[in-house]
């Protein structure tokens, strides 16, 4: 009788191939494995599945199928079998500004949807995922936290500068630029040509990079996988070490929901807030916080962030990058930093089988002289750039990113638009002025459908010099690469008939970020009259992958899930 039809041992590493590949009634499976490579030993062996995002759609997935092979390699060399899978990845900053940006946070879903379809139904003990841009780190999260079984991920790493040290960003702003008369045909081609040098994901502390960071202070992550470039031999060997961990992770029986509790939520919360990430993070910490049955709401950002700093001057609102971040050591020594300070709790478990406190013991303060991360005692914001704002605008909540070079407070006059394409030609075409608050919306999960970001919005208002001028509103969301007073995520949607759809241009809207409100300055009575007036828009979408997100999803200020119960 051959091994893998013996009896269940009493500590299984192979509790889910065993239901696969053991017995006489599973040779069907056998022999179809043997087929792509299996040999008699591998049925013995406890099944870890790759999860790469690999494309040559995006320069932040390209080089993810090298790493992919390595973290297998590393899972064979230990002892189990990999099996290497892919999933999609789409671009955001290719589909920016037009409509195939609907998509983005509908991949999030198709990401973490598909991970776990092949795992639950291929039976695999354990997962390495990879993932490059923004939305295939939550969404491998989402999967990894559903599925509860051994799992590490690893982050594909973060591009290189460009010339000049410019990147994405820089892009949009230069056409902004282009518009103002700033920047001529001639220089938006040399931008063009020379922002993105190669591999890794968008440089500075936007989604990626954020979720990156939070990711491993989640302990979902090795030390250090967050702040490496992605053409490094540091993140080789990230690669292989994950593979080796997720082994050991299966041995001694740890599985995510062990280490996805409520204490990692908020460090990753607290990390990201020092770093000034993203405000993508809220949404994506919400969503992945549910996959794991985690309770986490909008109000726990504002409790955290109350008693967290800014502390790293990155871009997009600083002058650094996160290549200069990897140089001086990444996010351990700040997570020290935080912990000695009572900030972090410590005693979470980690994907490396030891506490979060016990990786962190030998780490070492950052380089003397380094201007990228500033001491406790001299914050670049005393609490948190993101906040959670609440007033007759946002009943369930918006989220703002106030870094505090913005100011903390903005009156103006309400300029309305109905899409992003409608407000970038307003913008482009000299429509904003000074003073105004941009008006962006039907751009919510239910409504864009898919919630788009309003980076090219933002980068034009900056490149046409109006950053300190004029404020955004919406109901979509932001880039992380987005910065200057913007609010977003404002819900109820406008599609739900929240009272953003009920704003007319010309309207006064104050957004105060120190009370936590953004208020339409309209009388009540005023207000109730053009709810009676206001009718639906027609959806976007009536078939396929959008309709049904749209019918599907949730509010943003519950992570915009399509799986609640």
């Amino acid at each position: 009788m051959l091994s893998h039809m013996a009896k269940k041992p009493k500590s299984d590493p192979r509790k889910y191939s065993r239901l696969v590949v053991d017995g006489i009634k599973q040779t069907p499976s056998r022999a179809m494995l043997r087929a792509v490579g299996f040999g008699d030993g591998d049925f013995d062996k406890p099944q870890v599945g790759i999860a790469s995002t690999w494309s040559n759609l995006t320069p932040c997935n390209m080089h993810i199928d090298e790493l992919a092979r390595l973290a297998a390699a590393a899972v064979e060399a230990q002892g189990a079998k990999a099996v290497t899978f892919n999933t999609i990845t789409v671009s955001d900053g290719i589909s920016m500004g037009t409509p195939g940006m609907r998509y983005s946070l509908v991949s999030r879903e198709v990401i973490a949807d598909s991970i776990e379809t092949v795992v639950g139904a291929q039976g695999f003990d354990g997962i390495v995922a990879l993932g490059g841009c923004d939305k295939n780190m939550p969404g491998c999260l989402m999967a990894i936290a559903r599925l509860d079984r051994p799992a590490v991920f690893v982050y594909g790493g973060t591009i290189r500068p460009g010339a000049n040290k410019r990147d994405i960003v820089s892009v949009f702003e230069a056409v902004g630029g282009h518009a103002q008369g700033t920047v001529t045909e001639q220089q938006l081609k040399f931008v063009e040509r020379t922002a993105i040098p190669g591999p890794g994901s968008c440089g500075g502390m936007y989604t990626a990079n954020t979720m990156a960071c939070a990711i491993e202070a989640l302990g979902m992550s090795l030390p250090n996988s967050s702040a490496q470039e992605a053409v490094s031999d540091q993140k080789r060997d990230d690669c292989a070490r994950a593979g080796a961990a997720v082994v050991k992770l299966i041995q001694r029986g740890i599985r995510p929901r062990h280490i996805m509790t409520r204490k990692a939520f908020e460090n990753a919360i607290t990390v990201t807030i020092a770093l000034g990430g993203s405000t993508n993070a809220v949404l994506h910490l919400l969503a992945m916080a549910s996959s794991a049955n985690v309770k986490l709401a909008l109000g726990d950002f504002t409790r955290i962030g109350r008693r967290v700093p800014v502390l790293a001057e990155l871009r997009p609102s600083g002058r650094f990058s996160m290549s200069d971040l990897v140089a001086i050591g990444g996010i351990q020594p700040l997570m020290k930093t935080l912990l000695d300070a009572g900030l972090l709790h410590g005693d979470c478990l980690t994907v490396s089988g030891a506490t979060l406190a016990e990786n962190l013991r030998h780490v070492t303060a950052y380089p003397a002289g380094q201007e990228i991360v500033r001491p406790l005692g001299n914050p670049i914001k005393r609490d948190s750039h993101l906040v959670i704002m609440y007033g007759n605008l946002a009943p369930d909540g918006a989220v703002a990113k106030i870094t505090g070079k913005e100011g903390v407070r903005f009156s103006g006059r309400a300029r309305v638009f109905d899409s992003e394409e409608d407000s970038l030609q307003g913008i482009l075409r000299g429509k904003v002025r000074a003073g105004d608050v941009v008006v962006i919306r039907y751009e919510g999960p239910k409504g864009g459908p898919g919630m788009r970001e309003m980076l090219s919005p933002t980068a034009a208002i900056v490149g046409k010099g109006l950053g300190s001028q004029v404020a955004l509103i919406t109901d979509g969301r932001f880039s992380g690469g987005s910065h200057g007073f913007v609010v977003g995520h404002l819900s109820p949607e406008a599609m739900l008939g929240g009272p953003l759809a009920l704003v007319k241009t010309g309207d006064g809207i104050t957004i105060d970020a120190e009370r936590r409100e953004i208020t339409l300055d309209v009388p009540a009575s005023e207000l109730k009259r053009r709810r009676r007036a206001w009718v639906q828009p027609k959806s976007y979408a009536r078939r396929g992958a959008l309709a049904k997100y749209s019918a599907q999803v949730s509010s943003a200020s519950l992570g915009a899930v399509t799986d609640l119960e």
